[in-house]
């Protein structure tokens, strides 16, 4: 009786519950709800004042467990049957038939547990996952099953877990030589001789390629099976071409298939040298990144496949090509909508290493931890063509030490063992290196009572000059060194001197504040030894909260970061329902993606108050022409254009023209409704006054789901009027209600400090729904504004293909 093959998602048939010992069970046994993976247990839980604002004020310390009945069928037991997790946020347990069976503590990495020994065959067995989660992150982290979980079942000589490992080491315009590297794993009594037969196909499944071997393996060990191929005229994989070609390996016997894999391949070479920058397919490209948070903001840490999908859709849109994943690996989903949309990852191991930022975080298993999570990460990407560079860490403080520097040359080294093929970078900020030392100095000079590296980079003042420091750059000499590419956060200052010191050094802006993205992008632009800038952050995201916010002299929030009730950090360029804030259109401008102007308003209330910005602020301002002031009420208007001057017209009459400093010109403008237009040489800008909310419009992002665990639908909620222009200062409350094939997932605005109880109402007139289809079929999504007409949408769920 032959094993059969088995690679599917294992989402459905989930309970979760609180995980309660077996002592309390006896009295008070936990309640197990349905759900479907990816999920989050923390998100719909009560946020609390006491709580750390750093993870958003949700509880700091949960424990939950997952469990699923699985039917071992009896054709399995000659074979191997294994569970992939592709991350369990946190300290993963997992058990079978309550018999502990693997443990991972890398919350984001994946790890693959073998069940095959656990298994009662024809029987049914339960799965349990138990995740904990204390104090161990300095954002919001989630909790749980996060990620996806497969099930596999193969023969008994089957590919190593990690699947084979595919590279195009030399390629031109006739050819592509495409490697692969198949290596296999053998728990059979005897010893085996197998086929491993390796194809290659086009977009469409066409064979373009095809290679065979037979491999011979004895009881317990495992072979690395070798295969070069030759890809005809091959289409290279780009930012703005991002072509992918599928490698298909498959491992079979005379009695059938034992095990098949297909893994994307994207036909593209990268180079790097101090003359032309980072190449990928030999052309320059410079990378207009954004620092990326795990979250999906209303439903959480749960990477459901279209929910990453979008958020890289909507970074590209705004002019982004790079990604880099902050301070995580990324997760699979996020991988493969870059590959299919060109967009370039920086691809991150590690937020602490052996120095903790929390007091339960992954410092307390970093020497034990480190190398797995690292090659489980590694081996996970390694085929994605997105993946350009590889960062071992973030605002490490060990990076300032001899020690510190050691351990950075050990995970550099390590990640070249795995792959050779790309470069590796680190976000090292040099203030971070003074710190411990240092740290009375740096507060008095920024002139801090209290507080931490965050607060220091905040004020701002003086830094330039700590950063370029002697000490700071002996501090970072070796730890820079030891990498391909000089990551540096907050330090920009030392771009110029870093070629005095290190003409050869490549570097990258690993982590940069939004207001300097002019004068970062000139230096960008003026160097070819400096390959790009990454901005904190490209899209809003859960905890941290509020260090984006604008302050004001006469209030007493003075922290790093913001009272209760703010939920988000209120500093993407994105907020969490995907709409572009007012610096994402500045810096379009700025990349030189956009050449007609873009005009926002400050908030009334922000100028009165004389707001100020801080390290990670933007002017408190929205694109609107509709106010609740008297007439006459001066106005902030900033206006952002290519144009070294720019005209403002109010109802048709001119106010003049301004000089564009920075490519922004501001002007003070006396409100009266109507509208109005900023003009440039490529176009002109115009906002309209609305009149009263007459409606709420519902806007889907598809209307057609596939059924199954990956696919949501995005319904943007706007209150506009009778004119459909929208209405951004009357706030309702919004209830959504859905029937039949789909749930409703999430629902929320961007608001960053929500109010208990009214967490449901508009933001600047808009609000999001999340949809999840739950099978095949129709489902209509109702929605309701207080006061207005409901609005509804139908949804139709396909089969999956």
């Amino acid at each position: 009786m032959s094993t059969p093959v088995i690679r599917a998602e294992l989402t459905g048939g989930w309970t979760v519950a609180p995980r309660v010992n077996v002592f309390e069970q006896v009295r008070d046994p936990a309640v197990h709800v349905p759900v479907t993976l990816p999920h989050d247990a923390m998100i719909g839980m009560d946020r609390d004042p006491g709580a750390d604002g750093r993870t958003g004020y949700f509880p700091g310390a949960l424990a939950v467990e997952y469990t699923r009945t699985l039917h071992a069928a009896p054709d399995w037991a000659g074979g191997t049957v294994a569970l992939r997790f592709d991350g369990v946020y946190r300290n993963a347990m997992v058990f079978v038939d309550d018999q502990f069976v693997a443990q991972n503590k890398g919350g984001y990495t994946p790890f693959t547990v073998e069940l095959g020994p656990h298994l009662r065959y024809g029987q049914d067995n339960v799965i349990r996952v138990e995740a904990r989660v204390n104090a161990d992150s300095r954002w919001y982290s989630g909790a749980g099953i996060i990620r996806d979980v497969f099930l596999i079942v193969t023969g008994a000589v089957h590919l190593r877990r990690t699947g084979p490992i595919v590279t195009t080491p030399d390629v031109d315009a006739e050819r592509a030589v495409v490697e692969v590297q198949a290596p296999l794993v053998s728990t059979a009594r005897t010893t085996r001789t197998v086929q491993v037969e390796v194809e290659l196909h086009d977009h469409t499944g066409t064979v373009l390629a095809r290679d065979a071997a037979p491999v011979t393996i004895t009881p317990g060990e495992g072979r690395n099976s070798r295969h070069r191929l030759y890809l005809p005229r091959p289409r290279r994989w780009s930012v703005d071409d991002p072509y992918l070609y599928r490698a298909v390996v498959r491992v079979h016997d005379q009695d059938g298939d034992l095990d098949a894999v297909s893994v994307p391949l994207g036909v593209r070479t990268l180079r790097l040298d101090p003359v032309h920058g980072l190449r990928v397919n030999d052309e320059s490209v410079k990378l207009r990144g954004a620092c990326v948070h795990h979250d999906n903001g209303l439903i959480g840490a749960a990477t459901i496949g279209r929910a990453d999908e979008r958020r890289a859709e909507l970074l590209k849109a705004a002019g982004f090509n790079a990604i880099r994943s902050a301070h995580n690996p990324i997760s699979p989903a996020m991988l493969d909508a870059c590959d299919r949309l060109g967009m370039l990852v920086v691809d991150e191991a590690f937020d602490v290493w052996t120095e903790g930022k929390t007091s339960f975080d992954g410092a307390t298993d970093f020497p034990e931890w480190w190398e797995r999570n690292l090659e489980a990460m590694v081996l996970r990407d390694i085929n994605h063509p997105s993946v350009v560079m590889y960062s071992i860490g973030n605002e490490n403080v060990e990076t300032g030490t001899p020690l510190g520097a050691a351990l950075s040359h050990r995970l550099t080294e390590k990640i070249r063992e795995l792959d050779g093929t790309r470069f590796v970078t680190n976000g090292v900020n040099p203030l971070v290196t003074l710190i411990r030392q240092n740290g009375e100095r740096l507060r008095r000079a920024a002139d801090l009572p209290t507080g931490g590296v965050n607060e220091l980079l905040d004020a701002a003042d003086g830094l330039d000059a700590m950063v370029t420091s002697d000490e700071a750059t002996r501090r970072t000499r070796e730890a820079l060194a030891a990498l391909d590419v000089a990551g540096l956060n907050y330090a920009e200052a030392r771009y110029v001197m870093e070629n005095d010191l290190h003409p050869d050094r490549i570097i990258v802006g690993t982590e940069t504040a939004p207001r300097r993205i002019a004068h970062n992008w000139r230096l960008v632009l003026g160097d070819p030894r400096i390959i790009g800038d990454f901005t904190w952050t490209g899209y809003d995201y859960l905890g941290e909260v509020g260090i984006g916010r604008v302050r004001f002299p006469d209030s007493d929030d003075t922290g790093f970061q913001g009272p209760f009730p703010w939920i988000s950090a209120w500093c993407g360029d994105l907020d969490l329902t995907g709409h572009r804030r007012p610096q994402s259109y500045y810096r379009e401008i700025v990349f030189g993606l956009r050449p007609t102007p873009y005009l926002v308003v400050e908030r009334p209330s922000s100028r009165e108050r004389g707001a100020t910005q801080g390290q990670w602020s933007w002017l408190d301002a929205i694109a609107s022409w509709t106010w609740d002031v008297p007439p006459g009420t001066v106005m902030t208007v900033e206006v952002y254009s290519p144009d070294a001057d720019v005209e403002l017209f109010l109802n048709g009459t001119s106010l003049g023209r301004r000089a564009t400093e920075e490519f922004r010109a501001v002007f003070d403008v006396p409100y009266q409704p109507g509208e109005l237009t900023a003009a440039g040489t490529a176009g002109r800008f115009t906002l309209r006054t609305a009149g009263p909310a007459a409606r709420a419009a519902v806007h889907a992002d598809r209307t057609t789901l596939t059924a199954g665990h990956t696919d949501l639908a995005f319904l943007t909620i706007e209150l506009v009027d009778r004119h459909g222009v929208p209405v951004p200062d009357d706030d309702r409350d919004v209830t959504v209600t859905v029937d039949g094939t789909a749930v409703l997932q999430g629902l929320g605005s961007a608001r960053p400090d929500p109010q208990p109880g009214r967490e449901h109402l508009t933001f600047d007139g808009r609000a999001l729904a999340v949809v999840r289809p739950t099978g095949p079929g129709t489902a209509l999504v109702t929605v309701r504004a207080a006061g207005l007409p409901e609005q509804t949408v139908e949804i139709t769920v396909i089969e999956e293909i």
